[in-house]
């Protein structure tokens, strides 16, 4: 459709849409030369987000207005990989490699190319994408990334930070794993506009499976992170598994933050071994040089105080179901391999390390601490064999072998702290219990140094008395 024409549709639907829902039919009739409703409906889909409008299932528009407020979803977390996806998957290695993908010259070319990534990987080195690699990238990884992207996402929808309609940019969008769940996760009737910035063959294997459709508006720029000039205000700009392969990521992270809209979050995710998790909480503090603040989770509680421990800092969500692909790539490996072990090729782990960075200076938890009532992380060494009380974020799932333990957060730390609980009671409960990024309010914890991990443990026994803060 000309430019003409789309004019024509768009003073149409401005005209009517205060009148009734917008039938691309009828609007055909306000047309030069009345073209048929499926051109008129793909041209309202393409206008949709500019205009507020919202398709529905019967096929007609609506104000945006008129759609309930507030952008609410119901997530219980992520058991599986859907199906839908993994059959396009397959698909795609099907028509590269064949029926028995998984098997033969093909199987063995793939499973060489993910221990070539995992290796790669862990030696700090990056990742060079050729569809090949892209391909096995995408057996080893979509499925995790699927999930950790929807548990991180439905964290900001919960504390009411995103509303209708949603734009966003994922700086490094790899094979789609993260579109996939965020477009999964958010509902049909809210408009998101995706724009995904990915140079390599990777951008391939995405445009295979993440489609645009109803409310869905897709824009795929294979450029590199660093020659984009991201243009408008997002609600979201997302860096996944991406900051540790750029050469200053700090740097790019901060030329996109520009890019955000005064209310909007920019997320950093990242694998959660020490050397990805402790560099994306080096990315977190340079950007909070720079201006901006940490949302979460590892809240600043005490004013003009930052932390300067090493920042492992990771959340483990229960391991999703092992998709197909994985499983038939994993048991076609040859007996004669001496160096395989069953389950080399699948990866159904959730584990995470994350960071919410906003410009308007908002924090997941608004406490400002009574200095006379809880002690700073940042005084700890002056406390140690003291009971002390003290507020601190939860930031890990349970670390220990023995005890139960915890690594804690007040965002004045110096060096790691941990809580570990020596003797359950119904007081103190609440440290099993908290979610990851709650804060909690300790009374009565006995501060000691660890020699042997160069870290204060918080020891919480019968006489301590944890509350989630608040509560």
């Amino acid at each position: 459709m000309n430019a003409d024409r789309r004019e024509q549709v768009a003073d149409a639907a401005k005209y009517l849409r205060s009148v009734r829902p917008l039938d691309p039919e009828e609007l055909a009739d306000y047309v030069e030369d009345r073209p048929h409703p499926a051109v008129v409906r793909q041209a309202l889909r393409e206008m949709a987000f500019d205009l507020a409008l919202v398709e529905r299932e019967d096929g007609t528009f609506v104000p945006l207005e008129e759609v309930d407020e507030g952008l609410r979803i119901d997530f219980d977390g992520v058991e599986a990989f859907p199906e839908r996806h993994a059959d396009r998957l397959e698909a795609l290695l099907v028509e590269r490699y064949g029926p028995e993908w998984y098997d033969g010259d093909s199987g063995d070319r793939l499973r060489a190319t993910i221990r070539r990534i995992k290796a790669e990987y862990y030696c700090g080195q990056p990742v060079e994408y050729d569809a090949e690699t892209a391909l096995a990238y995408a057996v080893y990884h979509l499925a995790d990334n699927y999930a950790v992207a929807q548990y991180v996402l439905a964290d900001l929808l919960a504390d009411g930070l995103l509303d209708r309609p949603v734009r966003l940019l994922d700086v490094g969008a790899g094979v789609g794993g993260p579109a996939l769940g965020i477009l999964d996760l958010l509902p049909a009737d809210c408009p998101v506009e995706y724009h995904a910035v990915e140079p390599s063959a990777a951008a391939d294997v995405f445009e295979a499976l993440v489609e645009a459709g109803r409310n869905r508006y897709l824009s795929l720029h294979r450029e590199r992170a660093e020659a984009v000039d991201p243009d408008g205000e997002f609600d979201v700009v997302l860096f996944a598994n991406v900051l540790s392969e750029l050469d200053d990521p700090a740097a790019v992270a901060a030329r996109y933050a520009d890019a955000l809209a005064p209310d909007g979050t920019l997320v950093g995710v990242a694998p959660a071994d020490r050397e990805t998790a402790t560099g994306l909480r080096s990315v977190e503090r340079d950007l909070e040089e720079r201006g901006l603040a940490v949302y979460g989770p590892a809240v600043r509680l005490w004013p003009d105080e930052r932390p300067a421990d090493r920042g492992w800092s990771f959340d483990a969500r229960p391991d999703i179901a092992v998709p197909g692909f994985q499983r038939h790539l994993d048991e076609a490996t040859p007996e004669s391999d001496p160096d395989h072990a069953p389950g080399e090729f699948v990866n159904a782990d959730v584990q995470y390390a994350y960071s919410l960075v906003r410009r308007d200076g908002r924090r997941a938890v608004g406490v400002d601490p009574d200095p006379d009532r809880f002690a700073r992380m940042a005084d700890s060494d002056a406390h140690v064999t003291d009971r002390i009380d003290l507020l601190a974020v939860k930031l890990s799932r349970n670390l220990g072998s023995n005890n139960p333990l915890f690594k804690v957060g007040d965002g004045s730390q110096r060096l790691d702290h941990y809580a570990v609980l020596t003797r359950e009671s119904a007081l103190n409960r609440d440290l099993l219990e908290a979610d990851y990024g709650d804060l909690l309010a300790f009374e009565n914890a006995l501060l000691l140094w660890n020699d042997d991990e160069a870290a204060y443990n918080l020891v919480v026994d019968d006489a301590t008395v944890v509350d989630r803060f608040g509560s």
